[in-house]
């Protein structure tokens, strides 16, 4: 199979293995908990312990991506006050646990969200990571 793209070949390993770039790893992760989650919800599967890791690995690289750069002073530039929501699916495929914990982490107040008509939930990624990191308030 000839690839459309030829910088294609910058992101295969010689293993077989494919590197995700930091620039697209969040892209690539919610495509992948959107499709996750409708699965699970299907068959009431779980996830595999390899595709978990994958998840946090991407994660992770999403979060690097989206540190600001140190500029040419050594100073980085302050932090916007912007705030991103997860649907409740992404929120549990980072946390390791099921859609409906995150729903009762959010109703009784241990994770800001906000509740968009009567059953969805988005949940501020921010809050979600301290609670994640246990830096959330007891």
């Amino acid at each position: 199979m000839t690839s459309p793209d030829p910088g294609i070949g910058r992101l295969l390993r010689p293993d077989g293995s494919v590197t995700v770039p930091a620039a697209v790893a969040g892209d690539v992760l919610r495509a992948l908990v959107r499709d996750l989650t409708a699965r699970v919800r299907a068959d009431g599967g779980e996830v595999s312990p390899g595709v978990r890791a994958l998840l946090y690995a991407l994660h992770t690289a999403a979060q690097h991506a989206d540190r600001p750069a140190a500029s040419a002073t050594g100073t980085t530039p302050a932090p916007t006050a912007t705030v991103t929501e997860i649907p409740v699916g992404e929120a549990a495929a980072l946390l390791g646990c099921t859609p409906e914990y995150v729903r009762r982490l959010a109703r009784d107040g241990i994770i800001p969200a906000r509740r968009i008509g009567a059953r969805t939930w988005a949940i501020d990624r921010a809050a979600l990571e301290d609670y994640r990191h246990g830096r959330h308030a007891a």
